[in-house]
């Protein structure tokens, strides 16, 4: 079996960031500083213009955090840094001078809807439904909220945490403002995110830069922010309340 990883290729002044998990590509957190890590690489590389962030295989593009470290959490400090993962990757596609475009090929789950949401320009197919599931087990989705929030809105936004145990369609998210296009297959997604991606590398990249400045503007607190919302996440997930909830996955 293939072992987690991320990964960066470039084509044509194109940086394709794949990340990879066995488990639903679920992420565990040396594969989010891995990819916090990595995009912040591409963002400095001079071959890069546009970058597309992409999962491997062709059902769920992210389960959210992993599943087993979480359970594993016995301490306030190792639940901070667990559900500091998301945040450090959020805040790198954040403050990346490159526009992020976002290839949605399956479900989306807690933090992928977070990865969906911080993407400058998400693309996707109509398998991929978006779901939060984190109050569920006594948490919430506390880290990913600004970007979910920034993107879909507070009313679309409340409305997945509150059901927290029902997917929505990928034309439900379209329709909020998360996915730009839904595309009836990942055929037909890859050649829309391909002729996208190479079309934005053509243009002015200061053009770019600028305008990636624009659609962030009002964010700079989220350094901050986030880190507190991970402290937050990390005191919930050692409750009475949440460890019940946990020892029924096991």
């Amino acid at each position: 079996m293939k072992k987690p990883d991320v990964s960066l290729s470039i084509n044509n002044r194109v940086g394709y960031i794949e990340f990879y998990h066995p488990n639903h590509n679920a992420m565990p957190s040396d594969v989010l500083l891995e990819l916090e890590e990595t995009i912040t690489l591409a963002g400095r590389s001079d071959a890069i213009a546009v970058i597309v962030l992409k999962s491997a295989g062709d059902r769920t593009f992210c389960a959210g955090a992993s599943f087993n470290e979480l359970i594993a959490i016995n301490s306030v400090q190792d639940g901070e840094q667990f559900f500091s993962g998301f945040a450090g990757v959020i805040n790198a596609m954040r403050v990346c001078p490159k526009l992020i475009i976002g290839r949605i090929q399956g479900k989306a789950v807690g933090g992928g809807v977070g990865l969906a949401s911080a993407s400058d320009y998400c693309l996707a197919t109509q398998y991929a439904s978006i779901k939060l599931s984190e109050l569920s087990i006594g948490i919430g989705p506390f880290v990913i909220e600004p970007a979910v929030t920034r993107k879909i809105g507070m009313t679309a936004m409340s409305q997945m945490t509150l059901n927290a145990t029902e997917f929505y369609s990928a034309e439900w998210a379209k329709s909020k403002g998360l996915y730009a296009e839904v595309f009836d297959d990942i055929e037909a997604l890859d050649l829309a995110v391909t002729t996208l991606a190479e079309k934005l590398s053509s243009y002015n990249p200061e053009a770019l830069e600028h305008m990636k400045s624009v659609f962030w503007e009002g964010t700079n607190h989220w350094g901050t922010l986030l880190k507190e919302r991970a402290k937050v996440s990390g005191k919930l997930v050692l409750s009475d309340f949440t460890k019940a909830a946990l020892k029924r996955f096991k």
